[in-house]
């Protein structure tokens, strides 16, 4: 765990594991608490607090016997995930997907992952597909001079990425891969949140259990308004910022402040 975070070890695996249950982790039931205190190396007590916080705001049950299982309840819905929130600011192409593709020639790349899978109810929701259909999950670590730089994932759906797989994916930006394909990439909506690493996160970005991260999620269109990609990614904030230029418009009596240009920052 990170000492360097003002919470309670316990807060902090509650957190960790009130994340990873809202990205729908922990289908098969939650581990045990004996892997949990050599996940978090923690004592007994300290992972049973956590699961505790978890039964009181009803994420999980607790079965003697059964062992520990998500309730149901998530209070993020694929909607949300996919930007559909009201008011998020939609993010313009000229700078930020020119500036995605800059990068991803700059940094290098390993993929952990690649494989046909079927959507979830989120990833469906996201891409407007039909759950079960297949799409393809590509896991990935951009690495900088300085060192491991983000854990993105993404899902494409398996018609649009039949030209391209693990090889390519390696040398290549998918943006780039994905025009290559034939698509014409029309926009992009994008968030912006925090994530605290778990385990296998923290293990790739080199950073303690329970670190900060910045959360980006990414959902980018063609130029017909389909859906074609939709992206997870996890920045170490030590070497990953996001910048943008703003400029007001209207009266003084109505001070509105709008996106001019977003560019990210890499070191």
């Amino acid at each position: 765990m990170s000492n360097a975070l003002p919470l309670p070890k316990y807060h902090q695996i509650y957190l960790v594991l009130r994340e990873q249950l809202h990205e729908g982790a922990f289908a098969d039931g939650l581990p045990g608490e004996f892997a949990l205190m050599e996940q978090f190396s923690v004592a007994r007590i300290t992972v049973r607090r956590a699961l505790q916080q978890l039964a009181t705001e009803g994420l999980i049950t607790r079965e003697p016997g059964r062992g520990t299982r998500p309730s149901g309840t998530t209070p993020q819905s694929a909607t949300m995930a996919a930007g559909a929130a009201e008011g998020t600011q939609q993010a313009h192409l000229t700078g930020l997907l020119e500036n995605l593709v800059t990068m991803g020639l700059r940094t290098s790349v390993k993929v952990l992952e690649v494989q046909t899978v079927t959507a979830s109810n989120a990833v469906a929701g996201a891409l407007q597909i039909a759950v079960g259909d297949a799409v393809q999950k590509a896991v990935r670590i951009r690495t900088t001079r300085e060192g491991p730089l983000s854990h993105i994932t993404t899902y494409v759906p398996a018609d649009v990425a039949r030209k391209f797989g693990r090889r390519e994916l390696a040398r290549k930006p998918i943006l780039l891969l994905l025009e290559e394909s034939g698509v014409h990439v029309g926009r992009a909506h994008q968030t912006i949140s925090a994530k605290l690493a778990d385990a296998v996160v923290a293990k790739h970005l080199d950073v303690a259990v329970g670190s900060a991260l910045l959360a980006v999620r990414r959902l980018i269109y063609d130029d017909q308004e389909r859906p074609i990609q939709w992206l997870h990614g996890l920045y170490r904030p030590d070497r990953y910022e996001y910048q943008m230029q703003l400029s007001r418009v209207g009266s003084i009596d109505a001070k509105v402040w709008v996106s001019k240009e977003m560019s990210a920052q890499f070191h």
